[in-house]
């Protein structure tokens, strides 16, 4: 019956192209790339993108892994490769710490990069078959201004007195935005010119696939560098709780796990969230004791211009020196304790994991429903057993920007060093007004003795 009248309506093969194209989108269910609405004339070429090339999936497992676990079914091997990889990557991450701020620096901007080229290959492989013009290029272009702005705003703020030494530095400081702003502004114009006939539609596409992997990847790695300089306690705590609740909710769903939990991810169950939850605060609390007790990890990471290297040396805040709280009567009757010990940041641990653990997840379960909408299984094929950087990361980002939000919230205060620093880099006529400005209100509020009447 569809086809008589398919016959009567369409009067020539471009209406006929058309009418067949849409009749596959009822069947289907949904339009894979969200198009709405009767194509123009001048982007019939994007209609091949409804049907993208999708880059399958390699087993890169070691050769010796798979020979030891050849007599294991597929769901034990898999849940051993796993194992034995995430305690390499947690082992490798542990030394990173031990070798200091740096290095961690150093390791989020390479986790940064591989995790914008997954996203960004994902898209290259899905439509290279157009050959558009300064696609790659002018993502990797866009990488570089934005990383330039946010790293040099983080100059800026906390190496004002390295700045003020060095003249090239001061004028990259002073004009900061403004040059950001050009070297965008670059790129912008050269995608315009770009621009081919055709295939406008699906260069817009790219173009925003760029921008928001930008502002998934590289927005959400700078605020964990800022979370960073605030002390590494503040970066450790909240990417190991993470990855306790990525095992605990994997080894719990594994073992126990019959009640699925989401569609986006059938292998996600109720009990492997629960148990993941569960284990995740109490692991939290523990490790934030561990920490809070070492000046190395309490400390912000402040640039010591004297020995020309980072410094982790303090006197801790309240947040990490012991407290004594009282406990709840309900408490007091069941543990037989009217007051407890404890840090006060193992109470905000408490806060960090319930976060990572409750809404940590969502994470994952958007870059899931990423994945399905191309048909992929992983972004890449970096990890064996794991997928890429990206898979392993999606929840991270989610949790370094609750952890910025958090410490702006509720932790943070005005922080003497980085105002003397903002100081500094002022001109000698504008630090002598603040000088005189502060010298005159703490005389009036008492704590500098009033001026000295002047001799006649």
């Amino acid at each position: 019956m569809r086809n008589s009248s398919l016959q009567q309506t369409v009067p020539g093969p471009r209406s006929l192209h058309h009418t067949l194209f849409y009749q596959v989108l009822e069947t289907d269910g949904e339009d894979r790339l969200g198009l709405t609405g009767e194509p123009d004339g001048e982007a019939d070429g994007d209609s091949k993108a409804d049907t993208p090339e999708i880059p399958t999936s390699v087993d890169n497992t070691p050769q010796c892994l798979n020979k030891a676990l050849e007599g294991l079914s597929s769901r034990w091997r898999n849940w051993w490769i796993r194992g034995i990889l995430s305690f390499t990557m947690i082992s490798g991450f542990f030394l990173i710490i031990y070798l200091g701020p740096v290095m961690l620096i150093i390791v989020v901007m390479t986790v940064q990069i591989k995790c914008f080229q997954e996203i960004i290959t994902i898209g290259y492989r899905v439509y290279h078959s157009y050959d558009l013009p300064w696609f790659r290029t002018l993502s990797w272009y866009f990488l570089i201004c934005v990383n330039y702005f946010f790293y040099g705003e983080t100059v800026a703020d906390y190496f004002g007195v390295l700045v003020q030494k060095e003249e090239p530095l001061q004028f990259l400081v002073r004009y900061h935005r403004f040059i950001s702003f050009t070297l965008y502004l670059a790129g912008f114009c050269m995608f315009v010119l770009s621009l081919v006939k055709k295939h406008y539609r699906l260069q817009f596409y790219m173009f925003a696939w760029t921008h928001v992997t930008l502002l998934i990847v590289v927005t959400q790695s700078h605020l964990v560098i800022q979370n960073l300089f605030e002390g590494m306690i503040w970066f450790i705590v909240p990417i190991s709780i993470v990855i306790c609740n990525d095992i605990m909710a994997y080894l719990f769903g594994f073992f126990f796990g019959r009640t699925p939990l989401i569609k986006l991810s059938p292998k996600k169950t109720w009990e492997g969230f629960i148990g993941g939850f569960l284990s995740t605060v109490v692991f939290g609390f523990i490790f934030a004791y561990l920490l809070a007790q070492y000046q190395y990890f309490v400390c912000p990471v402040e640039y010591d211009s004297e020995t020309n290297r980072f410094a982790v040396e303090c006197q801790p805040s309240e947040l990490f020196v012991m407290q004594e709280y009282r406990l709840p009567a309900a408490l007091q009757n069941v543990l037989r304790w009217k007051t407890v010990k404890m840090y006060p940041f193992q109470i905000h641990s408490v806060a960090l994991s319930t976060f990572a653990s409750l809404i940590g997840p969502f994470g994952g379960f958007f870059a899931s429903g990423f994945k399905r909408a191309f048909k992929i299984k992983d972004f890449a094929n970096t990890i064996p057993g794991h997928g890429g950087i990206m898979d392993r990361f999606d929840c991270q980002y989610l949790m370094a920007t609750f952890v910025h939000v958090y410490i702006a919230s509720f932790i943070r205060g005005p922080n003497p060093s980085k105002v003397l620093q903002q100081v500094l880099v002022l001109q000698p006529e504008q630090q002598l007004s603040i000088f005189n400005t502060l010298r005159s209100h703490l005389q009036d509020k008492g704590i500098l003795p009033p001026p000295r009447p002047e001799a006649q």
